[in-house]
C-alpha cells in the first residue's frame, strides 16, 4: 500500500462551538462551518481542511484519513485489504463529496481504530490566514502531522500496519508512568509512510477511552509555539506536558488537552528523515529536555 501521508483526521464532538473557539483562538486555525451545520472544517494550509470536527453523541477521536497517489493506488490498496480479509466499506459519492475527495473507503485495525483511504483531494488553493497570526503549519508532502493511537493488541496491530498498510518502523521506546519498577512497561512504536516526516503514526500499548493518545500539528516557527502556549493559558486550556524537545524526532513542543478528550502536541522543528540512511533505534528516554507529563496528571 503506497500511503503518501496523513491527509486529515476526523473528530467526534457533542459541542462544535467548543472546538470552534479552541481551534481558532488557541490553535490558530481557520474555522469553516459546513452548510448543514453538523461539522466544522479546520484549515491549516491551502487545502479546505485538515481536521473535520463532526457533530456526534460523544466526544472523541474519529478516524485517520490516509492519502494515496491516485485511483490506481486506491484500488490496489482496497484489493490488498480484501486479500487479507479486512472488511472494507466503500464510501458513497455523497460521502466522498463531504470529505472533498474523489473516492473514499473505510476500515478498522485489529483494535477497532478507524481509518479512511482517499485519493484526489479537492483544492481551491485559498490562502491560509490564521485568525491569531500563526505564520503557517508544516504540511504539504509531509501530511498534516501525526496521530498516536491505542493498541492494546500491540503485536497484531503492528503487524497490520506494517504488513497490510505498508507503514515502516521509524523508532521505538518503552515507557512507565511511575517510578515503580513493578509497573509493566508499555511499548510505543513510531511508524512512517512514504514521506520524510519522522512518524505519521505511533502505536501505544494501552487502551485509551477517547480513541487517541494525541495528535501533533507542527508550525514553522518557535515563536508560534510560545505564543500558542500563552493562548492556551489565557483560554483556560489544561497543560498536559511542559515545553520540551523529543529525542527521536527532535520536535520542540508542548502538549495540551483538547475538547475531544485526547491531547494535542503543538510543535516546531521536527526532523525530516532520509530513510535510505536511517536505522531504527530504541529510545530509553522520551525527551532531551522538558516534557514533564506529570503536570497533566495533577
Amino acid at each position: 500500500m503506497d500511503i503518501r501521508g496523513l491527509g486529515y483526521v476526523t473528530v467526534q464532538s457533542r459541542d462544535l462551538q467548543q472546538w470552534r473557539r479552541y481551534a481558532g483562538e488557541v490553535l490558530g486555525m481557520m474555522v469553516v462551518e459546513v452548510a448543514a451545520g453538523d461539522a466544522l472544517l479546520l484549515k491549516m494550509d491551502e487545502r479546505p481542511y485538515r481536521l473535520c470536527i463532526e457533530q456526534a453523541d460523544r466526544d472523541g477521536f474519529g478516524a485517520c484519513g490516509w492519502e494515496l497517489a491516485g485511483v490506481e493506488a486506491f484500488e490496489q490498496a482496497l484489493a490488498e485489504l480484501e486479500q487479507t480479509d479486512v472488511p472494507v466499506q466503500r464510501g458513497t459519492t455523497a460521502e466522498a463529496a463531504a470529505r472533498q475527495v474523489q473516492a473514499l473507503a473505510r476500515f478498522q485495525d485489529p483494535d477497532g481504530n478507524r481509518h479512511e483511504l482517499f485519493w484526489g483531494p479537492r483544492q481551491d488553493f485559498a490562502r491560509f490566514v490564521s485568525p491569531v497570526g500563526v505564520q503557517g503549519f508544516v504540511t504539504g508532502e509531509l501530511g498534516m502531522g501525526h496521530a498516536v493511537l491505542p493498541a492494546p493488541s500491540f503485536d497484531r496491530c503492528r503487524a497490520f500496519y506494517e504488513e497490510v498498510m505498508g507503514l515502516r518502523l521509524s523508532d521505538l521506546m518503552k515507557v512507565r508512568f511511575t517510578s515503580d519498577p513493578a509497573e509493566p512497561e508499555k511499548r510505543i512504536h513510531f511508524l512512517h509512510c512514504n514521506n520524510a516526516r519522522h512518524h505519521s503514526l505511533a502505536l501505544f500499548e494501552c487502551p485509551v477511552p477517547s480513541g487517541c493518545v494525541h495528535l501533533m500539528v507542527e508550525v514553522t516557527r518557535l515563536d508560534d509555539v510560545g505564543r500558542a502556549l500563552d493562548r492556551m493559558h489565557a483560554n483556560g486550556v489544561k497543560l498536559s506536558a511542559t515545553l520540551g524537545q523529543h529525542l527521536n524526532d527532535e520536535m520542540v513542543s508542548f502538549y495540551m488537552q483538547t475538547p475531544g478528550g485526547f491531547d494535542l502536541e503543538y510543535g516546531c522543528h521536527g526532523k525530516q528523515v532520509d530513510w535510505s540512511r536511517h536505522t531504527p533505534f530504541e529510545s530509553t528516554v522520551v525527551s532531551q529536555w522538558g516534557h514533564d507529563f506529570s503536570v497533566g496528571r495533577q
